[in-house]
């Protein structure tokens, strides 16, 4: 069975995501000696998850309300309602709002600054469209 052991993020000034990222997430990232690339630890290792990579960008930026063509990872969070506002605080914006997935959390999809989508996950087995009223 193929598993994702890795991703990337592609950007257009690597600094201005590598400090969003980090303010985001706590995620660390240490320049790979061999380029224009910085590795990206997201965890604890030996903990489930992955780490990725980020490199720059070599074509244009995803265009506004054009379709996703791309793997969106999502991101486990411990409390999604305080992680949007953080969002909003580092220039990301909400791509999709929170939205149950009943029986399993509460979801969201955002863009960083250079717009990247991702989802951010708060696992709530309660999680209803009745609750979210």
């Amino acid at each position: 069975m193929g598993r994702t052991v890795h991703f990337e993020i592609q950007a257009s000034d690597p600094q201005q995501l590598i400090d969003f990222y980090a303010g985001m997430f706590g995620w660390s990232f240490s320049k790979w000696e061999g380029g224009d690339y910085w590795l990206v630890g997201t965890g604890e290792v030996g903990q489930p998850g992955i780490n990725g990579g980020l490199l720059p960008r070599r074509g244009p930026r995803p265009e506004e309300g054009a379709s996703v063509n791309a793997f969106v990872c999502t991101v486990d969070v411990e409390d999604l309602d305080k992680t949007l506002e953080q969002l909003k605080s580092l220039n990301g914006v909400i791509a999709v709002p929170k939205m149950p997935v009943p029986g399993v959390g509460w979801l969201a999809y955002a863009k960083d600054p250079d717009g990247n989508i991702f989802g951010m996950m708060q696992m709530d087995t309660a999680a209803s469209f009745e609750s979210h009223q």
